[in-house]
This record gives structure tokens, C-alpha cells and sequence, in this order.
């Protein structure tokens, strides 16, 4: 009688794994963080096919569901997969071929390094990037003639951290052809003293561009590899590079689909004709790893070197303005030329000019068009009247460490009242409904744990200032959350896919280190991605 009872429990214990949906993965104990439209909280989710097939209870899990693998997070917290709204993920992988100039405090310390990498990594054309004079002692542009000393006959071309200006010695003006008689609009040839000093800003550079070796694709290939690895490292799943050739969204594609490249790619066109030509006929381009759809164009150029557009001059520079990268007129006719497309216009504009240039050129060219979603990237600095245009469905792309990295001296840039519509990130999402979060790196470093806090905080990570940067623009943990996730996706068209832990998304997530709604908000920066899945799929 025994072995009878035993055999029929053995045989209720079958049917009941039968009567149960077999999924891949079922992920148990955890503070889920679902960021759905009531942004609940559940502690257990099923994944099957690469999608989230359940989200809920565990115990209710645990019944309905058998799975070939279960994960104990033990109470860790979990998160959408975060997606970088605005980034150079190809330049950051790059980045990591050239001398590292990132928080460097002198020009002397500049040349130290150069010379360093030079020795260990001879090359025929010296590249770097990072420099920021403003977190130098003497706060000016450098100039060329250490370089020309100590590389009489190698050019050199130092990127500043935000990318809109080159220092370059003789050799490599030389090489371009770029004398003291040479002019080119949109940027500045910086001259002292009746000679060139090696300084570039915004559109000169394209003549360094021009020499500078091209990469071989076994070098391009290591790029975008060494940039995979430093974003999954943060819990980065999806990324929008903000400006791609054919040739590098090509490649991405076909590492993509061969397996050799995981994360996702949100590609923004860079802006020139041959792009265009070919993209805006084409159409979008859709796979679950790549999306293009967007042309990324550059309205003026960066505060920080005085490029940004302005509609009085800088405060710290009597008649300077700074510049329009792409004049008025050009925006205007790129606007109405993508708006006849199905394609997004993301413009670069950080001046109160030229960001509203960019907003009236939208308003004129989305009249009468339904839900096209553009942004303004950046959005940093907005005069008191133009705010009401982002009410319009116009998306503010905005990178909080910006904030944070600039508010030393933003004012003097600026002025007391003009820096009062700078950064303004709360007043862009009550006027947009939305805002879509990054870094821009490698402008600023790849964490998006330094974006939370930056939004959050607004202070260093010193903690300063004390009370934090223009606290009225702070976010709140939640908005936050958002602009990583759900409201960055939205602003991709991929909201129905991706940036919240829904049943019939993809199953990106991320495991925390702790407790980002909840833990001491100091401690933000210091947070960890444990644990990284696309697809269901374990990334780290």
C-alpha cells in the first residue's frame, strides 16, 4: 500500500510540473523596481524567450512557472536595463587608443603624459583627449609651443573633453594647411600675439580631422568592444550614439548579428550628405539590437570653450557671442528636409541662441505632424520665454553631469541671471511631460549611478556646494529612474519594448549593488551593477 502511495504522489508531483508553463530563468528574492506607469514593486520575475514572460509574486511564480535555471537575488535590488540617452559609445572605444587627458590640472601635466604614451605607444600622429583648462590654476586656452618643442616633426592633436576644440602643434597645422590667412565660419582659429597659437574650436577642426589617420577595422573592431565592456560594467543596455558614419553602423550591425557585440544601439546619423542621402531614402532600420532612425546634427558649439551661441555676449568675454556651427538657414532646411522623412532631428544646442533657433525651426517644421518625438540635446542653457516650446512634444535630452562638472564656472560664463536657465532640468520636464537622461561620454565619465546622483544631489563629489547647485531644478529619485529607463526609451520610439519590467518586453535588467530609491543618496556614486542581462541573457 506504501509503494502504492508513493507512486501516486510521484505521479501528482509530475502532472503538477506539466500543468506548469517551463520558462528559462525565474529570478527570486528581489526589490524589483518595475518603473511600469504606477512604478510598482515586485520581488520575482519569469523569462522565457528572451522576454519577461511574469512579473509578480515569486510564490505566485513558484506555481505557475518551471524553469531550466532559478536566480536567488537575496533581497538585491532590480532595475530596468538603464539606456544612456546621449553618448558616444564608438568615440569612447576609441578613446581608450589615445593618451587619456581627463582630469589633468596643468598643462605641464598634459605634455607629461603625451610624452609618456608616446614612448610606450609610438605613432606617426599623436592623439589625445580630455584637456579642460578651467580645472587648471591659470584658466586659458594653451598654446602650441611646448608641443612644437618637444614633437618638431610628429603632429599632435589634443581633444579638449567636450570635443569642440583641438590644440595641435605646427606640424599637424602644417600638415592641414591651416596658416594665419585661413578662415572658416562656425568656430574660431584662436590667434595671439599675431600667431597662431594651435587652438581650434568647433567646424576648424574638421581640416585636423582630415589628416588624422583613419582607424584600421581591426581597430575598430577592438573600439567597440572596449566600449561594450566599460558600459555593461555600469549596467548600461542600451546606448544612443549621438553621431555614426554608414561604415561604423554597418559594422556595429554585422557584429551585432554575428554574436560579437550584445548591446543595444540606439544610432543617430551623423549629419552630412552622404548620410543623409542614403538613410532618409532608406528608412528606419530596426533589429532588436540596432535602431536607426535619427539625425544628429550640431546647432552651436560648447559653453566651456566659449562656443556655445548666445544672444548677449559672455559675461566673462565682452563681444564675444560664441558661434552657430550649422547657420540659421541650414537648420531651417534640414528641419524641413527630415521632418518629410520618418526620421527624428536630434540638434546638439547649449546657447539660449541657438537653442531657440533649433525650437522655432522644429515648430515650423513638425506643423501639423503627430508625435515625431525630437529632441534638443543638451538644452542647457534657455532664455525665461522659449521654455514653452518643449510643451509642444519636443523632448529635452539632458546630460546631469553637465550640471555638476560646469556650476565652477558656469556663472562667470554666463552671468547671475542668465545661469538661472541653465541645467534647468525640473522646469524642462514639467514644460516636456518627459526628459530623456545620459552622459555624453566620453565627455563626462560612463556611470550613470554619477547622472542619478548629479540629478538628485546636484553637488560633487565632494559634496559641494553644500546645499547643492540651483536645487530647484534637482529631480526626484523616480523622475530620475525614468529618464534612464522608460521616458529614454519612449524617446527612442521603443517605449512598447524596452525601459520598464513588463510582461512581453525584453528582458534587460540590471542587479544592484543596493537600494538606489532608498539608499543614503551620498553613497549613489559608489553603487555597483552586480549583475547584467539582455535578453534574459547574463552580460556580467
Amino acid at each position: 500500500m506504501k509503494k502504492i502511495l508513493f507512486s501516486f504522489s510521484i505521479l501528482l508531483l509530475f502532472a503538477a510540473c506539466n500543468s506548469k508553463e517551463e520558462v528559462d530563468l525565474i529570478v527570486l528574492n528581489a526589490n524589483i523596481y518595475t518603473v511600469d506607469a504606477e512604478f510598482s514593486i515586485a520581488n520575482g520575475i519569469a523569462i522565457k524567450d528572451g522576454k519577461f514572460a511574469a512579473v509578480g509574486d515569486k510564490e505566485q511564480l513558484l506555481q505557475n512557472y518551471h524553469a531550466k535555471k532559478e536566480l536567488d537575488v537575496q533581497g538585491k535590488t532590480i532595475v530596468p536595463g538603464l539606456i544612456d540617452a546621449h553618448c558616444h559609445f564608438y568615440g569612447l572605444g576609441l578613446n581608450q587608443l589615445v593618451v587619456d587627458l581627463v582630469g589633468t590640472t596643468s598643462f605641464e601635466e598634459i605634455l607629461e603624459k603625451v610624452v609618456a604614451f608616446q614612448k610606450s605607444n609610438p605613432s606617426n600622429f599623436v592623439r589625445g583627449r580630455g584637456w579642460d583648462q578651467n580645472d587648471w590654476e591659470v584658466k586659458e586656452f594653451p598654446t602650441k609651443e611646448k608641443l612644437d618643442e618637444l614633437f618638431p616633426d610628429i603632429p599632435v592633436a589634443l581633444r579638449r573633453v567636450d570635443g569642440h576644440a583641438y590644440l595641435v602643434n605646427q606640424k599637424a597645422l602644417d600638415l592641414a594647411g591651416i596658416t594665419m590667412e585661413t578662415e572658416v565660419e562656425g568656430g574660431a582659429i584662436v590667434k595671439k600675439d599675431g600667431k597662431l597659437t594651435g587652438v581650434l574650436v568647433d567646424n576648424p577642426m574638421g581640416m585636423i580631422n582630415a589628416i588624422i589617420p583613419k582607424p584600421s577595422r581591426k581597430m575598430q573592431v577592438q573600439a567597440l568592444r572596449d566600449a561594450e565592456k566599460l558600459c555593461l560594467d555600469y549596467g548600461l543596455t542600451t546606448v544612443n550614439d549621438a553621431g555614426l558614419n554608414k561604415s561604423t553602423i554597418e559594422l556595429i550591425d554585422s557584429l551585432q548579428k554575428a554574436d560579437d557585440l550584445s548591446i543595444r544601439v540606439y544610432a543617430m546619423i551623423s549629419n552630412n550628405p552622404d548620410n543623409l542621402d542614403y538613410y532618409l531614402d532608406k528608412g528606419i532600420i530596426k533589429t532588436d539590437g540596432l535602431h536607426v532612425r535619427s539625425v544628429k546634427v550640431y546647432g552651436d558649439g560648447a559653453l566651456g570653450s566659449r562656443g556655445a551661441a548666445l544672444k548677449k555676449p559672455y559675461s566673462d568675454q565682452d563681444g564675444h557671442f560664441g558661434a552657430m556651427v550649422t547657420p540659421v538657414d541650414q537648420i531651417e532646411g534640414l528641419a524641413e528636409r527630415i521632418a518629410a522623412s520618418e526620421y527624428q532631428m536630434n540638434t546638439h544646442a547649449i546657447g539660449d541662441s541657438a537653442n531657440v533657433v533649433v525650437l522655432r525651426a522644429y515648430q515650423k517644421a513638425l506643423e501639423g505632424k503627430q508625435d515625431r518625438r525630437w529632441k534638443v540635446e543638451h538644452a542647457q542653457v534657455v532664455s525665461e520665454q522659449d521654455f514653452d516650446y518643449f510643451e509642444n512634444g519636443i523632448i529635452p535630452s539632458i546630460q546631469p553631469t553637465h550640471a555638476t562638472s560646469d556650476m565652477y564656472w558656469a556663472e562667470d560664463r554666463l552671468g547671475p541671471e542668465r545661469v538661472k536657465g541653465a541645467y534647468a532640468y525640473k522646469k524642462l520636464l514639467d514644460k516636456a511631460g518627459l526628459i530623456a537622461l545620459g552622459t555624453d561620454f566620453p565627455v563626462e565619465r560612463v556611470s550613470p549611478f554619477l547622472t542619478f546622483y548629479a540629478a538628485v544631489a546636484r553637488q560633487d563629489l565632494e559634496k559641494y556646494p553644500e546645499e547643492g547647485f540651483q536645487m530647484k531644478d534637482a529631480l526626484s529619485r523616480e523622475e530620475t529612474l525614468r529618464g534612464m529607463t522608460i521616458w529614454a526609451a519612449y524617446s527612442n520610439f521603443e517605449e512598447s519594448e524596452k525601459g520598464s519590467i513588463e510582461v512581453g518586453k525584453l528582458a534587460d535588467f540590471v542587479v544592484l549593488s543596493n537600494d538606489i530609491m532608498d539608499m543614503p543618496v551620498d553613497d549613489i556614486p559608489n553603487l555597483k551593477a552586480e549583475q547584467v542581462f539582455i535578453s534574459g541573457k547574463q552580460m556580467k
